[in-house]
């Protein structure tokens, strides 16, 4: 008996040594989170002696409440912690899901370089987000400007409807979504044009605030994410079916192995999953300052780092 009490002591002094960690996940529980669901369905944030509590909402409701503490990070676009951190916040984008960014053109008419939205309509989710910036760096690598050269329409997130309707020329969407599904309900071939030439940035991750990033908080919820990264890129039939129920029946395998190829890269190979190149951070802070949205002298690492990052996982 003494024994037993000994082992539901132990136990109940284990479960309040975890700290609960509160991280904002973008829109509603989705495949395209799979890797921070293994990290907490597989142990990887328990084996950090963390307690993973994920809140889902748009990142425009999520920033306000990391700004305040009532989060400890957010899954966002390096947007949000560029230009919230350029307004004076306290942020900084600390991890990766996305090498690169899956921000493309697409069209069901052929696409033969920027050159060839001149005269088009593009619909667009609205004047914000990486989607906005990239195409903006986009046009202005072919010289092209908007409303002059090309009609930018907001059409909230109905790009595929949109394009599918002819209501617009072309959209702004994902590789790894919007194309997949205008091809499956068209049944007709799409179109892309790739947008990283023009504006190289990574996609959504982690974005901290000064006060989760001291301390050791940051580098055991980097690892705990690496880690789920890690297993979903090595297998990701397996780790839609450790997620599923989480975001259930309405989540795609499709979706996951297009993005699978997506969160790997020559860099982040060599530096550990999740590590940024500085060369791409560099050359698209130099997009935005281009475009007047950054001050001139901005350096990227103002608004990153990869001072978390784990080189080797176990």
């Amino acid at each position: 008996m003494k024994r037993a009490f000994l082992l539901l002591g132990l136990l109940a002094t284990s479960a309040s040594a975890q700290r609960t960690v509160n991280i904002g996940l973008g829109y509603n529980p989705d495949v395209q989170f799979t890797p921070f669901y293994v990290a907490d369905r597989l142990g990887y944030f328990g084996a950090e002696s963390l307690k993973a509590n994920y809140q889902h909402g748009y990142v425009s409701q999520l920033l306000p409440l990391l700004l305040q503490g009532k989060l400890d990070f957010v899954v966002g676009d390096p947007e949000d912690a560029i230009f919230a951190r350029n307004q004076g916040a306290d942020v900084r984008y600390v991890m990766t899901m996305y090498q690169k960014n899956p921000v493309t053109v697409f069209s069901l008419s052929p696409l033969s370089g920027a050159a060839s939205l001149k005269g088009k309509s593009v619909g667009i989710p609205g004047p914000f987000g990486s989607s906005y910036h990239a195409i903006q760096a986009l046009l202005d690598s072919a010289d092209l400007t908007e409303g002059r050269d090309v009609r930018l329409n907001s059409i909230g997130f109905t790009q595929v409807d949109a394009v599918r309707a002819g209501r617009v020329d072309a959209a702004v969407g994902y590789s790894n979504n919007d194309v997949l599904q205008l091809a499956r309900t068209s049944g007709k071939r799409v179109y892309t044009l790739d947008i990283g030439g023009a504006y190289p940035m990574v996609g959504v991750g982690l974005i901290g605030t000064g006060k989760s990033l001291s301390g050791d908080l940051a580098k055991k919820v980097v690892r705990a994410s690496q880690r789920g990264l890690k297993f979903t890129v090595a297998d990701p039939a397996r780790a839609f079916k450790v997620a599923q129920p989480v975001f259930g029946a309405s989540g795609n395998l499709d979706v996951l192995k297009a993005s699978t190829p997506l969160m790997t890269g020559a860099y982040s190979r060599a530096n550990g999953i999740g590590a940024m190149d500085p060369a791409t951070w560099t050359k698209a802070v130099a997009a935005l300052v281009k475009q007047g949205k950054l001050p001139a002298g901005a350096k990227a690492t103002d608004y990153y780092t990869n001072a978390f990052i784990s080189k080797t996982l176990k």
